[in-house]
């Protein structure tokens, strides 16, 4: 071979080994650059604005996120409402429960006194009786006793006697058994009480039955005002 023709190859040689090393050298610089871009997305998404990609999954997990606080926040609203609910339902359960104890307490005695009530009536009415028929016996003066102990037990247990005579008429604690005319007592006021009411402070065990006056007639009125004159 001759020696230009060595010379030749070896001027290819090294052309081709000077190329190979460029490409190395321009693929080695670019890559790098490639990776930051993959890496990032504000330089993704500058490198390839047309998809839209990136701008589109930011805004789709935004919108996830409120909608995510919003079901968190009506959650919320609907626990906390529940919870101020059942806070106030036991409390009124309570302030029930208490006044219910306490009735039970203060009229505890309410149905025995019920009972005593009508026996303490036919006492009375043997009281009477026994007066009407003369004398100052000692067994009227027994059963006197009997009866002021009767009715010392009743005050003591909180039971108030109902005194109608002469009053208003008052249907939630009188009740009218007849009406007569009277020139003496106001219409609507009570003439006399046939029968004893009691309360148990402020509950009605038996209301007074009466007899209400209603007045003087108009006839009366004028047959009154001529005989004046």
């Amino acid at each position: 071979m001759s020696e230009a023709s060595e010379q030749e190859n070896f001027e290819l040689e090294k052309s081709g080994r000077d190329s190979n090393t460029n490409e190395s050298g321009a693929k080695s610089a670019t890559a790098p650059e490639s990776s930051s871009d993959m890496r990032n997305p504000e330089t993704l998404a500058r490198t390839d604005p047309a998809t839209g990609e990136v701008a589109d999954s930011a805004s789709s997990a935004t919108d996830n996120f409120q909608d995510q606080m919003l079901r968190l926040k009506a959650e919320r609203d609907k626990y906390k409402d529940i919870a101020l609910r059942s806070a106030a339902d036991l409390d009124n359960y309570r302030k029930r429960m208490a006044r219910e104890k306490d009735d039970a307490i203060r009229f505890a005695n309410a149905s025995f006194l019920e009972r005593l009530i009508p026996i303490l009536d036919n006492f009375e009415l043997g009281l009477q009786a026994a007066k009407a028929s003369g004398g100052h016996s000692a067994v009227v003066d027994g059963m006197s006793m009997v009866s002021r102990q009767l009715q010392d037990f009743l005050t003591s247990c909180g039971i108030e006697t109902i005194d109608a005579i002469g009053q208003v008429f008052n249907p939630n604690i009188h009740e009218a058994i007849a009406q007569e005319e009277n020139a003496e007592i106001e219409e609507g006021h009570v003439i006399r009480q046939v029968r004893k009411g009691y309360r148990l402070k402020d509950r009605l065990i038996r209301p007074a039955n009466v007899v209400v006056s209603k007045g003087v007639s108009v006839g009366a009125d004028s047959a009154k005002a001529g005989a004046t004159t």
